[in-house]
């Protein structure tokens, strides 16, 4: 796997771009070569669109803003300090991205539709105020003497030539961030955010990048588009239509894909610009009309996009599409041979020191007071029984939940108060109760994303590590399968070496076993046994009680949140005051033996 597709995605633009110039300079027709103008143009607004949404999952029905800055920003500078658009264009494009910053940032405290709301009233505020101001129609003069450099143009064919060059521009930084870190973080924060947050992954820093590289694509766009058009008016720039649009170039297109806008803008801009100057005086409003039409279609025949759709129908023609479900009973588990040498004794260094930490719901002590440490190479296990505070501790130690007194040292740092991706980068990996994959992605992208956490420059360097993950719980052979194919073991040890590849000092490991058969916890447990052997130091929460007195060095006892026993385990389940709390008679019976 290269993350960096670089040679293949200049070739492809290049041939694209020839392309398509040359079948516009075989179109005579003025009205004809301005939709092949425009229709860069819209695919750039798709890209906008896609390289934010598309890849985080925010769904934005305000990129008008943006675009709409881009517009006025070249307008305004031309008119008001006969400043030319070669350099307008990219002081929009600047005011694009510190629009950006001022409307995501706050905007991402809010969730799913509040968001999208929120977008959407950022343009039509603009809107308002730039009418209120007097712009309610701008023309920028004409210059006579080298309109060129003004970027008017003699001939219609250099417009589309400019349009062109700007869309190939938006492609190829689109296609970096697909096939980089960048678009692997965001396809992971779209899929699952705690899981991606968990892995390392700061979920806001990069929907933060993606906005200001969306912003400053939608600005440049809107910049261009005002050249092309001249009159720049607040509805045609700022108005629900040029949001609507961006959005359904992508969604027809292909979300989340590098050419799906293009096609979508190659298609959809020419249908209804054609229809609307053939029928537009019978049916008013037949862009909406199109535009709506489309995204019925793509709903009942390809919600995630023509491009996808088309692609999955050539691979299924020329025999490459793979059932996963089939592939599944011919897939086997790897399992890890013994280290091979004896495992190192356990360090008197303290990894993890818990002190006095507390976290209460309401009237609920859901930890209370809770002390333990943890050492170099130790397998410490946590038992309790249901609602003993187990996870919420776990949530507590990595940061998804915050605590209301207490201290974790982990080394010479304190974790309290530090997001669970800044927990992660500091050594500390963890699972999850309940798996949480990355469904669309496969196996090795994952494992990648866990990576990210050890390797932060190196792409190449992070794969490595993904794979020598994979090959430690045995996983290799699977790398190239969709995540949402596996069974339950393989999602357990996928995300098992999502976590190892981030190379962790500290591994917690909640509920590993979980909703596994007897033959799928050995496999499980030999893969623990194994990192124990190499030396890992291992928190670990379960149920089954046969199972941890196998692996576990000390057990922790928790019972209603407080610390009920700590000690040797062949000790605590022969503990009075355990065996009433949580093991039962059964294990009264075993300890009288």
């Amino acid at each position: 796997m290269r993350l960096d597709q670089e040679p293949n995605l200049l070739r492809t633009i290049a041939i694209v771009v020839v392309a398509y110039l040359a079948f516009a300079w075989l179109i005579d027709d003025q009205y004809y070569q301005l939709i092949l103008t425009i229709v860069p143009i819209w695919a750039m607004m798709g890209i906008a669109w896609n390289v934010f949404s598309g890849y985080s999952g925010l769904v934005s029905f305000g990129h008008a803003a943006f675009f709409g800055i881009g517009a006025y920003t070249v307008a305004l500078a031309m008119i008001g300090f006969n400043l030319s658009p070669w350099f307008g264009i990219p002081l929009g494009t600047l005011a694009g991205v510190v629009a950006s910053v001022l409307v995501g940032y706050p905007t991402f405290k809010l969730r799913g539709v509040y968001f999208s709301l929120a977008m959407l009233a950022y343009p039509l505020t603009l809107l308002y105020i730039f009418e209120w101001l007097g712009y309610q129609e701008v023309t920028m003069q004409m210059v006579r003497e080298n309109s060129w450099m003004y970027m008017q143009f003699a001939s219609q064919y250099t417009y589309i030539v400019v349009s062109t060059i700007l869309v190939a521009i938006a492609v190829y930084v689109s296609g970096r961030i697909h096939s980089s870190r960048f678009g692997l973080s965001l396809t992971a924060i779209k899929q699952n955010e705690a899981a991606a947050e968990g892995a390392g992954v700061d979920a806001a820093a990069w929907k933060l990048r993606a906005i200001m590289v969306s912003g400053a694509i939608a600005a440049a766009a809107g910049g261009y588009y005002a050249v092309v058009l001249i009159v720049v008016t607040p509805p045609s720039v700022f108005g629900m239509i040029a949001s609507a649009q961006a959005m359904i170039m992508a969604l027809f297109g292909g979300v989340a894909t590098v050419w799906g806008p293009v096609i979508g803008a190659a298609v959809l801009i020419p249908l209804s610009e054609i229809l609307h100057a053939e029928l537009g005086n019978q049916v008013h409003g037949i862009h909406g009309v199109v535009f709506g039409l489309a995204i019925i279609a793509m709903i009942l025949y390809a919600p995630e996009g023509l491009l996808p759709r088309l692609r999955d129908a050539w691979r299924r023609r020329k025999g490459l599409a793979s059932d996963n479900a089939a592939d599944a009973q011919r897939r086997t588990i790897d399992l890890p041979a013994a280290a091979g040498a004896e495992r190192p004794p356990i360090s008197e260094q303290i990894v993890l020191k818990v002190s006095d930490l507390s976290r209460a719901f309401g009237g609920l002590k859901a930890v209370s007071n809770v002390n333990f440490e943890v050492r170099q190479g130790e397998v410490l296990g946590i038992i309790g029984p249901n609602g003993a505070g187990k996870t919420t501790l776990f949530n507590l130690l990595n940061g998804f939940i915050r605590a209301d007194q207490g201290s974790v040292k982990f080394g010479a740092s304190e974790l309290i108060g530090l997001k669970p991706n800044q927990v992660c980068r500091l050594g500390v990996g963890r699972t999850f109760q309940v798996v949480r994959p990355f469904p669309r992605m496969t196996v090795l992208q994952n494992v990648v994303v866990g990576a990210f956490a050890a390797e932060q420059q190196d792409d190449e360097r992070a794969v490595e590590l993904a794979r020598q993950a994979l090959d430690r719980v045995g996983m290799l052979k699977h790398e190239q399968v969709l995540a949402g194919g596996l069974n339950s073991l393989e999602l357990r040890l996928m995300e098992l070496a999502r976590v190892l590849a981030g190379q962790p000092r500290l591994l917690l490991l909640d509920e590993t076993l979980a909703g596994l058969g007897s033959e799928e916890v050995e496999v499980i447990l030999a893969v623990i046994r194994r990192l124990a052997d190499e030396g890992q130091t291992i928190v670990i929460i379960e149920h089954t009680m046969q199972a941890m007195v196998r692996i576990a060095d000390r057990f922790l006892v928790l019972d209603h949140g407080q610390v009920l026993a700590v000690g040797k385990p062949a000790e605590v389940v022969r503990d009075p005051v355990v065996i009433e709390a949580y093991l039962g008679k059964k294990w009264m019976d075993h300890a009288k033996h």
